[in-house]
């Protein structure tokens, strides 16, 4: 198998670390980028992204970690999001657009510091495609306490969740509590987003919350068997550019290795693809429709 597992693959553990906090956030991101799929909801996402820049770049600054400022500036803006009216369809596109102008302004702000300070070399490639071999392994903790934590968001609120992405109206004529389901969902998208922003940096990790779960929706349309389908696909596709990104150091001579999120990414385009090939199913134009 040394053609395809280079030498030192499985013995290192920068390695290992990759390959355990790229599982478990490709995991959180699988589970909850279903719903942001099914809820329309990319967009607020993409927003997230940027918010997760201002807040990792400024906790660089600051000397913390920057998956702290990942998270926490992605909950505040998740917040800011639901007051501004992002529960309300007409107001989604405002919430959104009004968080993205801000968020993008302080993140500018924020690397430009970083840039021209001594102490934060190298800030911009860490935060914005990151940098998951050098991850300490002390990170590992924090990463599945707050994993844990965005899945149990979901799981207590899954049932009115699903009704409620699936059919608003339905879900406000039994009671459902829109406003605070909707709440809990972007407080979990907000965690799921600053994980993945810590794997493969913030600029590219609307990929691993959306390509995963888009791809699992092409292929069923029960939300059930697209949380696993996203799951496997999700975790196969990270691992995966965790092994090209390591064997890539092997191709030339001169031994520069491709960063894991370009080929994260590309494979989960990849997949994207391949899922609407007739041999896999019917394809469904537009968003699918889907059952719980």
């Amino acid at each position: 198998m040394h053609f395809i597992f280079e030498s030192g693959f499985f013995s290192s553990q920068p390695v290992r670390v990759a390959l355990t906090i790229g599982g478990v956030v490709a995991f959180v991101s699988a589970v909850v980028g279903v719903f942001t799929v099914v809820r329309g909801q990319s967009f607020a996402g993409h927003t997230l992204t940027d918010v997760s820049t201002a807040g990792g770049s400024g906790a660089f600054l600051a000397g913390m970690s920057p998956l702290l400022g990942f998270v926490g500036f992605g909950i505040v803006g998740a917040g800011a999001m639901d007051l501004i009216g992002v529960q309300r369809v007409r107001g989604r596109d405002l919430a959104t657009g009004v968080v993205l102008g801000a968020a993008t302004g302080i993140a500018a702000l924020f690397l430009y510091f970083d840039t021209t300070s001594r102490a934060t070399t190298g800030a911009t490639q860490q935060i914005l495609f990151g940098s998951i071999f050098t991850i300490d392994p002390g990170e590992i903790t924090v990463v599945v306490a707050f994993g844990a934590v965005s899945l149990a968001v979901i799981a207590v609120i899954y049932r009115p969740l699903l009704l409620a992405s699936i059919s608003p109206d339905i879900a406000a004529a039994r009671g459902v509590p829109i406003r605070a389901v909707g709440l809990g969902f972007m407080l979990a998208l907000a965690v799921s987003v600053g994980l993945s922003s810590l794997a493969i940096g913030s600029i590219l990790s609307t990929a691993l919350l959306i390509g995963p779960a888009a791809t699992a929706l092409r292929i069923t349309r029960r939300v059930g068997r697209a949380v696993i389908a996203a799951i496997v696909i999700g975790v196969a596709t990270t691992w995966v550019g965790v092994l090209l990104a390591y064997d890539s150091y092997y191709w030339s001579a001169g031994h520069n290795a491709y960063p894991v999120s370009f080929f994260v990414v590309a494979v989960i385009f990849l997949a994207y693809l391949a899922s609407g090939l007739p041999a896999i199913g019917t394809r469904t134009p537009g968003m699918p429709s889907v059952a719980p």
